[in-house]
């Protein structure tokens, strides 16, 4: 009973973590470029008494074991990176990835991380940043007396200047793909870092070796479902309630063995 009232501990702990996990979906479920996560769970270890083969005479062995186990734990958080819905803006620096791929981005440390928001602005230079104010890789400068801004599919940026009737390029955005994006390390800010585990990225022009297009005057919106995410709460507080009775349980059952001595 002792046991129970741990292994029962070990999934209110568990589901805490799944409630904060439903909760921050939730939160941001109008950020743009935002990526849903969901918890995994992986059992702890189990106290054999009976080791399923051990032998039960001479001839015989057991066709299975006994063993109790000591509850669950969360493992990792999974991270989703579906394509969620693109947003009409009109606003030309406006930008969505349709299909695979991440914006990069200049921190000022000089580290390059990546992001799905592609929402962008102009500096006081003419370089395109983000809402921060982190260039844009690679860096790409607007003309100071530019009257329109086009970016293609392909990320090609051109500006119109006046008194010119052609258009003037004056860059291309290369967008990152990974070949596990999930194991990518979310910085906040709409923004993640390359590890080991996702791999180096692939950079490339939009539209070319598996690379997603380029969106203008598009945003991404946030792939979290509010109506999925309502049915993981209701699951994780029914989960949540059930361990909490097992404890209760478990302490009657206590409480039952202590009144054996009066």
């Amino acid at each position: 009973m002792i046991r129970a009232l741990y292994t029962a501990a070990s999934g209110m702990n568990a589901q805490q973590s799944n409630m904060d996990t439903v909760a921050n979906n939730l939160a941001n479920v109008n950020t743009a470029g935002f990526k849903k996560s969901r918890m995994e769970f992986q059992d702890l270890v189990y106290q054999q008494t009976v080791t399923p083969g051990s032998p039960t005479s001479t001839s015989n062995e057991a066709p299975v074991g006994l063993e109790v186990g000591l509850g669950t734990r969360p493992i990792s958080t999974a991270r989703d990176f579906a394509n969620g819905n693109l947003r009409s803006t009109s606003a030309p620096l406006d930008l969505a990835i349709e299909g695979r791929g991440f914006f990069q981005v200049s921190l000022p440390s000089g580290e390059t991380v990546y992001t799905r928001s592609g929402s962008l602005h102009m500096s006081s230079e003419g370089g395109l940043v983000t809402s921060e104010g982190y260039n844009i890789e690679p860096q790409i400068t607007i003309p100071p007396d530019a009257i329109a801004i086009a970016i293609s599919k392909a990320g090609i940026v051109s500006v119109q200047q006046p008194g010119q009737t052609a258009v003037q390029e004056v860059g291309t955005i290369e967008l990152a793909t990974f070949q596990n994006p999930a194991g990518l390390r979310a910085l906040g800010g709409n923004l993640f870092a390359a590890t080991t585990a996702s791999g180096e990225p692939t950079t490339g022009a939009p539209g070319q070796d598996g690379i997603g297009n380029v969106q203008q005057g598009f945003l991404e919106d946030s792939n979290v479902s509010v109506v999925e995410e309502m049915v993981n709460m209701i699951l994780a507080q029914r989960a949540y309630e059930a361990n909490s009775r097992v404890v209760k349980a478990s302490d009657e059952m206590l409480s039952q063995v202590n009144n054996l001595v009066r």
